[in-house]
């Protein structure tokens, strides 16, 4: 009877822990689902990060900079991809731009009619399915095609769909053109300068400004014979200029060179370059059609401003709310950004915005903007030993506490766009002195800019997957990967 009783009293002793005689409970351990899962590898020319080259895929250093992620909303990451377009012909610091019938426009030097310069479009790229889809030709086509310039400049007047194209001839003035049929025909040149001013690295843009004859009021601003950029205005479409003013207020010594002008859809026009001081960045703004302007310094005090050929290269893009976003190359040689939200009065704190893959330096910035806080910026950069690759950096919600940048390589690892030394700081090969950058309708990013390796021949680089940079957040649609076999 004891010996019945002492073994029941051992099974219940065993069997009354939940972890007694027969071991230990299992727990599950749970697991939450990433934003960045994707239902496919992420390429290994795609980063996700923060402001100031944080990988948002490495939680230990997420946490180690204070940042607390919401990756949700217009913070959302989707799976990125990018790549280049050959546009099959040599170009030299290539402008750009869309019109509302999906074509994309840029500039080749030299390679029009009797070497005037092409205005090349490119049809069919602009939601591509198929590599054989798109097509580029030159339609400057005119009976007296203006002879190759020093600085040819094409531009798309977001509003009218009018195409713009400007010849700079040194000290012999600067020459006009337009076409508002796609290029089938154009008009007859007028002169825009001054023939007795000096005129080199030009820029102009369009705005909703109130004009007499023409929907839109038209700008350009020069490096001239004065202490700050001269600017001109047109508002009558093109066809007469008015004399030209300083670009800045008076007294400022910001020196000639300025980045590309921007107009905004409330009329403003925006261009950036070297403060008044003549040291750090502003930028410069218009309310009245470019007849006299304002300056508004950018928060460079911790990042500095790059000493190389770059140095006056603040750029700055509008979105569909009139935020001004403003890009510029720091003293380290990497890319900053800040934003503002009332017209440049005031600014964000500075962001360093370059991916978390060891870039040695940078140079060429380019920004562009779409709807409310969703931007866009390309620029150039050294992954070591001279290795010059192509970058387009996303933000989608500019605006969060912490927002999310997606970084994508245009060109393979293998694929460099060049790599003579310091070509980033330098004019260098089909670059020139600047690159262009737009947005499309549908709200994919697109940049010109040239694969010098593949002997200076232009390109569009864009990403061929994700999100959308109008609208409510979406997917863009996928498009073919492009790369060197698209530069012949």
């Amino acid at each position: 009877m004891q010996t019945k009783m002492a073994l029941l009293l051992s099974i219940l002793f065993c069997m009354a822990p939940l972890s007694g005689c027969f071991g230990s409970e299992k727990v599950s351990e749970v697991v939450e689902d990433s934003p960045f899962d994707f239902e496919q590898e992420i390429p290994s020319t795609t980063w996700y990060h923060y402001a100031g080259g944080i990988d948002a895929l490495n939680s230990s250093a997420v946490s180690g900079a204070n940042i607390t992620a919401n990756l949700t909303g217009n913070n959302l990451p989707f799976w990125t991809n990018g790549s280049y377009y050959g546009i099959g012909m040599t170009t030299f610091e290539p402008t750009m731009g869309i019109t509302s019938n999906d074509n994309l426009y840029i500039t080749s030097w030299g390679n029009g009619a009797i070497g005037s310069t092409a205005i090349v479009q490119c049809s069919g790229l602009i939601e591509m399915t198929n590599l054989s889809d798109y097509s580029c030709l030159d339609v400057y086509d005119t009976l007296t095609p203006i002879p190759n310039s020093n600085d040819p400049y094409v531009y798309v007047d977001k509003w009218t769909d009018r195409i713009m194209k400007f010849d700079m001839h040194a000290l012999l003035g600067m020459t006009v053109e337009w076409s508002d049929n796609e290029g089938s025909s154009w008009s007859l040149p007028t002169v825009a300068t001054d023939i007795r001013s000096v005129q080199d690295h030009q820029t102009i843009s369009s705005s909703p400004y109130p004009a007499v004859a023409h929907p839109t009021t038209w700008v350009f601003c020069i490096n001239g014979n004065w202490e700050s950029p001269l600017c001109s205005t047109s508002f009558d479409g093109g066809n007469t200029w008015s004399p030209e003013v300083p670009g800045a207020p008076l007294g400022c010594s910001s020196g000639g060179l300025t980045a590309h002008l921007e107009g905004g859809p409330n009329g403003n026009f925006y261009r950036g370059n070297v403060g008044c001081s003549g040291s750090g960045y502003s930028i410069y703004r218009s309310t009245n059609g470019g007849l006299t302007w304002t300056e508004h310094p950018l928060p460079t005090e911790e990042s500095g401003t790059a000493d190389t050929w770059n140095f006056e290269e603040a750029q700055v893009g509008i979105d569909e709310e009139d935020n001004v976003h403003a890009m510029w190359i720091g003293a380290d040689n990497m890319p900053y950004y800040a934003y503002s939200k009332d017209q440049g009065d005031s600014w964000s704190d500075a962001m360093m915005i370059a991916p978390p893959n060891n870039l040695v330096g940078t140079g060429f910035p380019a920004v562009t903007a779409g709807s409310d806080g969703k931007v866009a910026f390309g620029y150039l950069g050294d992954s070591g030993g001279d290795n010059w690759n192509g970058y387009i950096t996303i933000l989608t919600d500019a605006f969060g506490d912490s927002p999310l940048f997606t970084t994508v390589q245009i060109n393979d690892i293998g694929d460099p766009l060049d790599t003579t030394t310091d070509c980033g700081y330098n004019r260098c090969g089909g670059f020139g002195d600047f690159l262009d950058m737009a947005v499309d309708q549908y709200g994919r990013p697109w940049w010109s800019l040239a694969h010098n390796e593949g002997g200076e021949v232009g390109i569009f680089a864009t990403i061929t997957n994700g999100p959308s940079l109008r609208g409510e957040m979406e997917t863009l649609s996928p498009m073919p990967e492009g790369g060197p076999q698209t530069l012949n």
